[in-house]
C-alpha cells in the first residue's frame, strides 16, 4: 500500500473519489517571493561610500597607494550580506556592535548589516535590527572569552511562515554553521523565544551551546572568529559550489531527518504490475504555526507521495524520504515560474521525484466569479505586470481548486510509475 499525505490550510482542494482511492498532502498556505538582482559595485582603494540595499559601508584609507586587504564584510552577494572575520573581535550585545580590533590602524571600516537572508526585500528587512561592524583601535574589556567561533543572525523578517523559516534562516544557518561540527556559539538579534523553542531540535544539532539573546545581553563577548549574517545562495536550496565543504540540499534533508529522528530514508519500491489501480492510503493533515514539528515531520516522513497546492505548507517536503514523489498543484494564473522557483527546483536538489500539475480554468473557483473571456483567463500574465500584490490577491488568496480527476488521474499513475523506478 502506497502512503500519500494531503495537508490542508487556507486554500481548498475539492476532489471526488469515484474512480480511485487517493492519499495526498495538501499544504496550501500561500507564500510570497522576492526576486533578487545582484548589484555590481566598483571597488575604490581610496575613500568611498557604498550603499547596497540594507548595508551601508564606509572605508576611509589613510594611505594612498597602499594595497588594501580583504574587507571585513562581503556586501556584493544578491541574497545576503556576510562579515566573516578572524582576529580580535569583541561583541557588545544590546548595543548591536561588533568591533574588529586592529592596532596601529591603517584604515577604518564601518558596515551596517541586517543579518537576515532576504536582502533587497524591504518588507522583510525593515523589521530586522542593524548590527554595526567596524574596525577599531580601542578595545573594550572582555567579560567573556570564547574559544569557539560566533555566528550572529536575526529571527525576525518573515519568520513564523514555514517557508521563510527554512529558506531565510534554517538552510542558511546550516550552510554557515555545519562546518564547525557544533563547536560554534549562536548570538541572535530580534530574539524570539517561541521561534527558538520551535526549532530547538535543529539548532541543537548545529551548536551545543545555549543561544545568546543579543538584545538583552550587556556583556562584552570576545572571539577569535565571528560571522555576522548567514550565507545564502538559492531559494529553499544550496549551491554546493559555494560551500567550503560542499554541502548540498541532499545533505540538508538528511540532516533534518536526523534532527527529528525520522527513520525512513527511502520510500516504498513497487514491484510488479499495478494494473493502473490507485492503491493509495490517504492521510490528510493540516499544520499551523503552533503544530508540533516532530509529530508533523513524522507524518510527512511516513509518506511515499506528498501532494499539495502551491504554498508555504509544501515546505514540509524537506521531511520526505529521498526519492519520494512530490506533486505540486499549480493554481490558475501563469504561476508555473513561481512554482518551479519556490519548490520545483528545490525538490530536484533534494533528489525527490517531482511532478507538476497545472490546473485549467474550469478547475478554479475564479470561473465562478469571472466570465470565460475575462482578461484573468485570456491573459493572466497581465496581472503580473501590476506587481506581487496583484498576483497574490488575484490568484493566490482568493482562489480555490476543484480537481478534474479524469485529467488528474494521469499524474497519479505517473507517481506510481516513479515509485517503480
Amino acid at each position: 500500500m502506497i502512503r500519500m499525505s494531503i495537508m490542508g490550510h487556507k486554500k481548498k482542494l475539492v476532489m471526488s473519489f469515484r474512480y480511485m482511492l487517493l492519499v495526498g498532502c495538501l499544504l496550501a498556505t500561500m507564500t510570497a517571493i522576492t526576486l533578487f538582482v545582484p548589484n555590481s559595485v566598483p571597488f575604490n582603494a581610496l575613500s568611498f561610500r557604498v550603499m547596497i540595499h540594507s548595508a551601508e559601508m564606509e572605508i576611509i584609507s589613510e594611505l594612498e597607494n597602499q594595497e588594501l586587504k580583504k574587507p571585513l564584510c562581503n556586501v556584493s552577494e544578491p541574497r545576503s550580506e556576510v562579515c566573516d572575520m578572524n582576529g580580535d573581535i569583541r561583541i557588545h550585545g544590546n548595543s548591536s556592535s561588533v568591533l574588529f580590533i586592529r592596532k596601529a590602524l591603517k584604515r577604518r571600516e564601518l558596515y551596517r548589516i541586517r543579518p537576515y537572508a532576504r536582502k533587497g526585500d524591504e518588507a522583510a528587512m525593515s523589521s530586522v535590527k542593524q548590527v554595526t561592524v567596524r574596525s577599531s583601535e580601542a578595545a573594550p574589556q572582555c567579560d567573556i572569552n570564547h574559544s569557539v567561533p560566533g555566528i550572529i543572525f536575526s529571527v525576525n523578517g518573515y519568520t513564523g511562515n514555514l517557508f521563510h523559516d527554512f529558506t531565510d534562516v534554517l538552510i542558511p544557518l546550516f550552510v554557515t554553521a555545519r562546518e564547525f561540527d557544533k563547536e560554534v556559539q549562536f548570538l541572535v538579534t530580534d530574539f524570539n523565544p517561541w521561534w527558538i523553542r520551535k526549532y530547538q531540535l535543529v539548532i541543537s544539532q548545529l551548536s551545543k551551546y545555549n543561544v545568546i539573546d543579543m538584545d538583552k545581553d550587556k556583556t562584552v563577548h570576545c572571539f577569535k572568529h565571528v560571522i555576522v549574517g548567514l550565507k545564502c545562495h538559492k531559494e529553499l536550496s544550496i549551491d554546493r559550489s559555494k560551500v567550503p565543504k560542499g554541502y548540498s540540499m541532499l545533505d540538508f534533508t538528511r540532516f533534518i531527518r536526523n534532527s527529528y529522528s525520522l527513520n525512513r530514508e527511502t520510500p516504498i519500491r513497487i514491484v510488479g504490475d499495478e494494473h493502473e489501480e490507485m492503491n493509495y492510503n490517504v492521510v490528510i493533515g493540516e499544520a499551523s504555526a503552533t503544530s508540533n514539528m516532530t509529530q508533523f515531520a513524522e507524518i510527512v516522513n511516513s509518506c511515499d507521495v506528498l501532494m499539495g497546492v502551491h504554498g508555504a505548507g509544501l515546505t514540509n517536503l524537506v521531511f520526505l524520504p529521498t526519492n519520494a514523489v512530490f506533486i505540486q498543484i499549480v493554481p490558475w494564473g501563469g504561476l508555473k515560474w513561481l512554482a518551479m522557483y519556490d519548490f520545483g527546483n528545490p525538490a530536484k536538489d533534494m533528489k525527490l521525484k517531482y511532478l507538476q500539475y497545472e490546473i485549467n480554468p474550469e478547475e478554479s473557483s475564479l470561473i465562478e466569479e469571472y466570465p470565460r473571456d475575462h482578461l484573468i483567463f485570456k491573459n493572466p500574465i497581465s496581472f503580473h505586470k501590476q506587481g506581487w500584490n496583484s498576483i497574490q490577491d488575484t490568484f493566490m488568496n482568493k482562489q480555490n481548486i476543484k480537481l478534474d480527476l479524469r485529467r488528474f488521474r494521469a499524474v497519479l499513475l505517473e507517481a506510481l510509475k516513479q515509485l517503480h523506478q
